[in-house]
């Protein structure tokens, strides 16, 4: 499923897109925080499979599992 990612540096500077686009994959967890469903977001970007936005949300998932989170303390 993550062979849909792409991390290019001549590609939005390296910035996580899906391959073959330049959609990042940031792109697609803003609509889906903001309730946007999968149709509306395929028919917004007709070159995007449902495959795609399920890789998305998998590699946003293994980003957060490989990553060291540090409480921010108020202030």
């Amino acid at each position: 499923m993550l062979d849909r990612i792409e991390i290019d540096p001549r590609r939005c500077g390296g910035t996580p897109v899906i391959r073959g686009t330049r959609i990042p994959v940031a792109v697609i967890l803003d609509q889906l925080a903001m309730h946007e469903s999968w149709e509306s977001i395929l028919q917004g970007y007709p070159e995007l499979k449902e495959d795609d936005i399920r890789a998305a949300l998998l590699y946003a998932k293994m980003s957060i599992e490989n990553s060291e989170i540090v409480p921010v303390q108020a202030g």
